[in-house]
């Protein structure tokens, strides 16, 4: 089954204590939607500009995206500047250029309205709501969301969260929707909120999922070097996506070992600036690291 993936694509600009790339292919859309290509077919929904490369364009094409929905549309592409810290899990952000992004309205292609797996990626919560209007039938729908959307469209997220299967956010993102300090506490606040399943990112911790089947613990892929964690958190949840449409049978069963196909290709994406080296990772590559965590985490 097929994934659509709606959300932003963007040029972004990276600096590290130790390098400096600019105009990187970047935002939710195409880190997600990467990651979710290496087990399904992805269909990506978003908007660039005039400036957007031809080669970011090839690169989409590379991996069998496909590009119907993507709007291309007078004007400069959505461009985000950022400067890491020498402890990677603080950054700034030095600049934020929306372009054609500002005017962006998701409009889905007719034969995308009845795709099976549904990812909302970091968009305002009315656009993720437009979208959802759009669609017909879905089997799963997932939205993220970031902490901008938190402070300022609380209303509109709290509604989006009646509306979908699982919401995934950090967990400074949980604590600041629940008021809660406590994981477990803020876990059980979002489900009352909607959601049957919810995911808590925690950076190079892992990730916790809450369900039906109670709570399951994913531990990160251990790196000895992180390079750029930008768009890490969209990997994980583009591979898992990938993941469950690629697999048989009642999600459900599938959901724990998606999160470890999610935290693998976002090792991958932390090993490289912008998606440099998810683009070049091979699935066998991808299969070797879960059977590395596998072993790591038996006991």
């Amino acid at each position: 089954m097929s994934v659509l993936v709606v959300g932003s694509t963007a040029l972004d600009s990276i600096k590290t204590p130790h390098a400096e790339n600019p105009r990187l292919l970047g935002g939710s859309a195409s880190h997600a939607a990467v990651a979710a290509s290496f087990f399904a077919p992805v269909k990506l929904v978003g908007v660039v500009g005039e400036d957007f490369p031809r080669r970011y364009l090839a690169l989409y094409r590379r991996h069998g995206i496909d590009l119907s929905g993507l709007q291309q549309v007078p004007g400069k592409t959505f461009h985000w500047s950022g400067e890491y810290e020498a402890d990677m899990n603080h950054r700034r952000t030095l600049c934020t250029e929306l372009g054609v992004f500002e005017q962006f309205t998701p409009r889905l292609p007719p034969e995308h309205r009845r795709t099976p797996f549904v990812l909302l990626a970091n968009i305002a919560p009315a656009l993720q709501h437009h979208v959802l209007d759009q669609i017909e039938r879905a089997r799963f729908v997932m939205a993220d969301t970031m902490d901008l959307w938190l402070r300022i469209a609380r209303p509109d997220l709290l509604r989006l969260l009646r509306r979908v299967d699982a919401f995934v956010l950090n967990d400074s993102e949980a604590r600041q929707l629940t008021g809660r300090d406590n994981l477990l506490a803020a876990l059980r606040h979002i489900h009352r909120l909607g959601p049957r399943y919810v995911i808590i990112k925690k950076g190079s911790h892992g990730s916790m999922l809450s369900g039906p089947d109670g709570v399951f613990l994913c531990p990160a892929y251990p790196l000895c070097k992180v390079v750029d964690p930008t768009g890490a958190g969209d990997s994980f949840a583009g591979a898992l996506m990938g993941y469950l449409a690629g697999a048989a049978g009642p999600v459900q069963r599938h959901l724990r070992r998606a999160m470890v196909y999610g935290s693998v290709v976002a090792s991958f994406c932390c090993e490289g600036f912008g998606l440099l080296r998810t683009t070049r990772v091979r699935r066998d590559q991808i299969e070797q690291r879960v059977r590395e965590l596998e072993r790591l985490t038996r006991f």
